[in-house]
C-alpha cells in the first residue's frame, strides 16, 4: 500500500489491531526490518512501518531536505495522511530515530510511549564513525557508493553484524542499496546532519522523556554508535545487550517484541 507525504509516494507496511505503533527503520534498510518484531505484536497493536524516502519501495524527489525540521514535518504529514491515531507508540533506530525523535520533540502531545531500539546518533556529542566520515567526504563518498556491491555489503555485515541473517542482507541490498536513489539518499542523510544541529532539539527531547514513558534497548557491540550514548536521551529505562550490535531488532526480534509489549502494557 502506498500514500503520498510531502508529495512523495511512500510504501507502508500495516498489520494488526490495537494501539497505534509506528516503527521507523535505519539506513540502508526498509520497513521490512521490523517484520520479525511486528508479527509478534500485531495481536494487540496496530503496527505501521513505512519505507522512509529513498529506501525500499518509497520514492524521493531530488530536492528532499534531510534537515531535522523537514524530517519532523514529513513524519507528521505521514501520520496525518495515513490517519494514524495519536498519541501513538513510537519505535525508532538509526536514521529512523533522527526522523522520529525530531518529530516527537516537535509534537510531544502525539507521543504515548517512546522506544529507541538500537543505535541513534541524536546527540550534539556524537562523533561520526569511519564509514560515515568516508560518506561525508565529497568524491570519496560518491566513489564508495558507486562501487558498493552485494559482496562488499555482505562482507561488511558479516564483520559488523554477524547475527543478522545472510538472507536478510541479500534481500535488503536488492530492495534498497542496489538502487541509485537509495545511494544518493544515503549520502544526503550523512551529509545533511551535523552534531551541532541537535543543540536545542536535545533539550526538547528531554522535556518529552521527562513526562512520557521511554525505553532504550541497546546492542553494546554496535560498531557505529557506542554504548555510552544509550544514556543520552533522558530515559532512565535502559537495557544493554552485551552480545548484540547495531541491528538489534533483526538480531533478537523475539526479545525486542517481548520488551516492547511489556513496556507498552
Amino acid at each position: 500500500m502506498a500514500l503520498l507525504a510531502k508529495d512523495i509516494a511512500i510504501h507502508m507496511i500495516e498489520r494488526g489491531t490495537g494501539a497505534s505503533t509506528l516503527f521507523l527503520h535505519g539506513a540502508p534498510d526498509s520497513g521490512e526490518m521490523w517484520n520479525g518484531v511486528m508479527e509478534r505484536l500485531d495481536g494487540r497493536y496496530h503496527c505501521y512501518a513505512p519505507d522512509l524516502p529513498g529506501f525500499g519501495r518509497s520514492e524521493v524527489p531530488a530536492d528532499f531536505q534531510a534537515t531535522l525540521d523537514y524530517m519532523a514535518s514529513f513524519i507528521d504529514q505521514l501520520i496525518e495522511r495515513y490517519a494514524i491515531a495519536t498519541p501513538l507508540n513510537l519505535v525508532v533506530m538509526d536514521f529512523g530515530a533522527t526522523y522520529g525523535l525530531a518529530w516527537a520533540a516537535a509534537h510531544p502531545q502525539k507521543v504515548a510511549h517512546l522506544a529507541i531500539v538500537g543505535g541513534s546518533n541524536f546527540s550534539s556529542r556524537y562523533q561520526w564513525h569511519g564509514n560515515a566520515r568516508l560518506l561525508r567526504t565529497p568524491v570519496l563518498g560518491e566513489l564508495g557508493m558507486a562501487t558498493l556491491s552485494l559482496s562488499a555489503q555482505e562482507k561488511m555485515m558479516k564483520q559488523n553484524a554477524p547475527l543478522v541473517s545472510p538472507d536478510y542482507v541479500r534481500s535488503s541490498y536488492e530492495l534498497s542499496l542496489s538502487k541509485a536513489q537509495t545511494r544518493r539518499m544515503m549520502l544526503k542523510l550523512y551529509r545533511s546532519i551535523n552534531p551541532k544541529d541537535f543543540v536545542g532539539w536535545e533539550e526538547r527531547l528531554h522535556e518529552l522523556t521527562a513526562r512520557v514513558p521511554g525505553l532504550v534497548l541497546w546492542g553494546d557491540k554496535d560498531p557505529f554508535i557506542t554504548p555510552e550514548y544509550a544514556e543520552s536521551f533522558g530515559i532512565s529505562n535502559v537495557e544493554h545487550f552485551p552480545e548484540n550490535g547495531h541491528w538489534l531488532p533483526l538480531e533478537a526480534p523475539e526479545i525486542v517484541a517481548q520488551r516492547l509489549e511489556s513496556f507498552f502494557a
